[in-house]
């Protein structure tokens, strides 16, 4: 009877292993799910489209400007998908430091959209917890 290398049991991948794990799977899509709806949201916003308002708001810029930051936002957010999903070694850490800066900014738009930006945070902190709470390269989810 041979014995099974840990690393490919359970579908956990090591970090030599080329595969990657369930956790960094679900971040890395959900990474690739958020970073175009932040592309689209930037869009959007830099078409000069009406579809934004609020009347007095602390956080308020230009709508164009917050458009070219939710577009810059996405395309990170693209970046660090990719990076997860290709298990390279900065992927984990683009993933949360983008996906933090994403939720800063979701926040910040709540009074322009909110059903959509609420949306987006939840997506972003469940980047985070998989990102930061499961990692592959140990066998027993830490």
């Amino acid at each position: 009877m041979t014995a099974v290398p840990e690393e490919t049991r359970g579908g956990r991948g090591g970090p030599d292993s080329g595969k990657i794990g369930g956790p960094s799977l679900f971040a890395g899509a959900v990474l690739m799910l958020s970073g175009p709806l932040s592309i689209l949201m930037g869009v959007s916003g830099t078409a000069q489209d009406n579809l934004f308002s609020a009347s007095s708001y602390t956080y308020q810029f230009d709508l164009a400007a917050w458009g070219w930051i939710h577009l810059v936002v996405g395309v990170g957010l693209v970046i660090a998908g990719l990076g997860v999903l290709t298990n390279r070694s900065w992927g984990r850490g683009a993933g949360v430091v983008t996906a933090g800066i994403s939720l800063i900014t979701q926040f910040m738009f709540v009074p322009y959209y909110p059903v959509w930006s609420i949306s987006v945070m939840a997506l972003d902190l469940l980047i985070i917890f998989a990102l930061t709470r499961f990692h592959g390269g140990t066998g027993d989810g830490r």
